[in-house]
């Protein structure tokens, strides 16, 4: 068998995390299994619309890393991808139903389904069709088509009986038709509901397997009924576990941030988010945190997915983030930053001395945005000598004598200074004056930055430079 999954977002918004699991999930096993993995814009529901929704959920996809293999733009031959543009197939279907006498026309108004519905919720029945147009005879149905009162289509829903289906994490379900309700396949507008639509998609693209948030279970049902309806084969059904606050709450924005773009704007990197998302709910079976793209593909199966609730926990987010900022590239993670640093005024036009900063602050980074936080040092013209400590310190003799040494030192240096000149210079200054560890490095320290903890000296001196470095120790001599 071909696999074929597929990632079916509605354009209302920018995409969740629970979104990008979904996606990633799907995208995994389909290369895992050496299939394909699809991409669908399901936008019937025109009343949401979000412009520019699909663009976001498209660029954000390939921010993460995950290609598709058909989809909008891309095309395939399985086309088009977006819903709204494959109406006439859905009607075709709905009709074939009808036709069939597994739906029917209801001519039911909103106001009676609403009234309808509040006197369910008085009396605490589960709100649900009563089955009014259900009953109506075929001249009854004919009569209103010809007058043109407004219609939607119902599925029919066996009045008794049970359905069993095997759900590939969760295991055989079983759902009595007593809880089902007869669901309207096509809307007065003449769009479908979500249920014929992903049916309907689904067996045209040829999905195999249906990988979903655990949300949808329960209207899996009657997707099963269509299926036996039409007489399609059915795709293999997986239902992911809800994604969780700290206090095992549904995920939601009250409780913290819930788009991708969210993360995306705080710098945080793509892949510590994928590396964080697919951990949510899957565990390689042994201790393993960190992956790679392929790693992932390569150990991703659904039978490692839990049934239960994962915990979208920041801290370790933040963590993994932070691993991936000190570990990768200095280059890439320095372009990165420059957007943050740029934003609050600093200048960034000198790439290797913005590289230098990434450098010294990146081991206290949980996300890029944090990076202003840290930067003052590298850019402040005038230094306030940070408490007493820092103040004694340059009251004392041996500090004199670092500073008359490393002056005396930096005027014979012929070239610029870097922190491997800097070390041999330190260890110079050292063999001379018999000043070592605290007492040589913390008054450079003070010197150039007023505090007595910040990065590596070495990063410090060689972002600097000679002549500031020069200046700034001539300068305490002075006082």
């Amino acid at each position: 068998m071909s696999v074929r999954t597929r990632f079916a977002p509605s354009p209302t918004g920018f995409l969740h995390v629970g979104g990008l699991r979904t996606a990633l999930y799907n995208y995994l096993f389909a290369k895992k299994h050496n299939g394909q993995f699809i991409l669908r814009i399901e936008d019937t529901d025109q009343t949401r619309i979000v412009p520019g929704a699909v663009e976001n959920l498209i660029e954000t996809l390939k921010w993460a890393g995950i290609e598709f293999d058909e989809g909008p733009i891309k095309g395939g031959p399985f086309g088009p991808y977006i819903q709204s543009q494959r109406l006439e197939l859905y009607h075709k279907h709905a009709l074939e139903l009808v036709e069939k006498g597994y739906a029917y026309y209801c001519f039911c108004s909103p106001e009676r389904l609403e009234k309808m519905r509040q006197e369910q919720i008085r009396l605490k029945q589960p709100p649900r069709y009563d089955g009014t147009c259900r009953r109506l005879t075929p001249d009854e149905v004919k009569k209103k088509l010809d007058e043109g009162i407004p219609k939607t289509i119902r599925m029919k829903i066996p009045e008794w009986g049970e359905l069993k289906f095997n759900d590939l994490i969760r295991g055989d379900v079983t759902i009595n038709f007593k809880v089902l309700d007869d669901q309207i396949l096509l809307k007065s507008d003449g769009f479908p509901t979500y249920h014929l639509a992903v049916v309907v998609d689904d067996h045209y693209m040829k999905i195999s397997h249906v990988i979903r948030g655990e949300e949808w279970l329960p209207s899996t049902p009657k997707h099963i009924l269509l299926y036996d309806y039409f007489q399609w084969e059915k795709p293999y059904f997986a239902h992911l576990p809800l994604l969780l606050n700290p206090d095992r709450t549904k995920l939601s924005k009250r409780q913290g941030d819930v788009a991708v773009e969210d993360y995306r704007a705080k710098g945080y990197l793509p892949e510590a988010v994928v590396n964080f998302i697919a951990l949510l709910g899957w565990n390689p079976g042994d201790e393993r945190e960190f992956f790679t793209i392929d790693e992932l593909i390569k150990e991703f199966s659904l039978e490692r997915v839990n049934k239960s609730g994962a915990v979208f926990d920041i801290k370790k987010l933040n963590w993994m983030n932070a691993h991936y900022i000190k570990n990768s590239d200095l280059d890439r993670i320095t372009q990165l930053a420059i957007p943050f640093l740029k934003e609050k005024g600093y200048d960034v036009s000198n790439f290797q001395k913005v590289k230098i900063i990434v450098e010294a602050v990146r081991t206290h980074l949980e996300y890029l945005a944090q990076i202003v936080e840290h930067v003052d040092i590298f850019y402040a013209d005038d230094i306030e000598i940070e408490n007493g400590e820092a103040k004694e310190i340059l009251k004392l003799d041996t500090t004199k004598l670092v500073f008359e040494k490393f002056i005396q030192k930096l005027q014979n240096l012929d070239s610029e200074i870097d922190r491997e000149k800097f070390k041999v210079i330190a260890k110079e200054v050292q063999n001379e004056t018999g000043i070592k560890g605290k007492n040589l490095f913390m008054p450079i320290r003070i010197a150039l930055t007023g505090k007595t903890h910040g990065p590596e000296l070495p990063l410090l001196v060689e972002y600097f430079g000679k002549e500031k470095l020069k200046q700034k120790l001539e300068k305490f001599l002075k006082t």
